[in-house]
């Protein structure tokens, strides 16, 4: 059975056209990240209740757009918080902070403008001022999350994790990982990544690669600016994919 779209219900469809685009825009997005759980599962969250809301829409008495507004903001709130978390924090996910504040945006400007009419004009213009700094602080998420945001910590953690589960090529790989886990501004992470490619280089036989490798190495001081436990995790880790192949290894240099 058809539903008459009247301006009411298009806006409603609008909002929840939104939320399915804005869920699927975060696990498509995720999974260029090294650690993709977070924001795929805010992008989960926001795929069900949109589902579930569009299936709603066939009721006798359907969830009004003030009520989607209301959600919205709070389930915007919700994702900010704990994306400004990872963002500033563990550096784990970059993508969570703006897609929430794209959420808070829409649902506080919609009840805004929804009550509009029954403000003061003092209301009006702290009204207005909100929306500014709502606006400011969302451009400042787009910029420093999805245009910006780096993640060498998180990549090199994800490395890590992909060497002792044995995954050394591939888009998640520790290879891949340990290649995006340098950078210019956090120069203390450049050797241990640099160690850690050339190692799993020389692991799996390819020598011209792990001499490039170890060339960035020697640039940023060698073994000795990596920390020996971490020298030893990495060692540790191909010993246990193949002792064999592991023996190729140099030995690590005493401190």
């Amino acid at each position: 059975m058809a539903l008459p779209l009247t301006d009411e219900s298009s806006l409603r469809w609008v909002l929840i056209c939104f939320e399915f685009l804005i869920g699927i825009a975060l696990l498509f997005n995720s999974k260029n990240q090294p650690f993709p759980q977070p924001s795929s599962r805010f992008g989960w969250l926001l795929i069900m209740l949109a589902l579930l809301i569009a299936i709603g829409q066939a009721a006798p008495n359907p969830m009004g757009s003030n009520a989607h507004f209301v959600m919205l903001s709070g389930l915007g709130g919700f994702g900010l918080v704990a994306g400004v978390y990872h963002l500033a924090r563990t550096q784990r996910d970059v993508l969570v902070a703006p897609y929430a504040g794209l959420l808070f945006c829409v649902g506080v400007v919609g009840l805004m403008v929804e009550t509009w009419s029954d403000l003061s004009t003092v209301e009006q213009w702290a009204a207005f001022i909100t929306l500014v700094v709502i606006g400011g602080g969302e451009t400042w998420l787009i910029f420093r999350g999805l245009l910006i945001g780096k993640l060498p910590l998180a990549w090199s953690q994800a490395g890590m994790i992909a060497l002792m589960q044995g995954r050394l090529t591939g888009p998640q790989g520790a290879i891949s990982c340990f290649e995006r886990g340098w950078d210019a501004d956090e120069e203390h992470l450049n050797p241990m990544a640099y160690l850690a490619l050339h190692r799993i280089h020389l692991f799996l036989g390819n020598k011209s690669d792990a001499s490039e490798w170890q060339e960035l190495l020697l640039r940023e001081g060698g073994e000795r600016a990596v920390a020996r436990p971490y020298i030893e995790a990495i060692h540790d880790a191909l010993v246990a994919l193949d002792s064999e192949a592991a023996s190729i290894l140099p030995l690590i240099e005493e401190e």
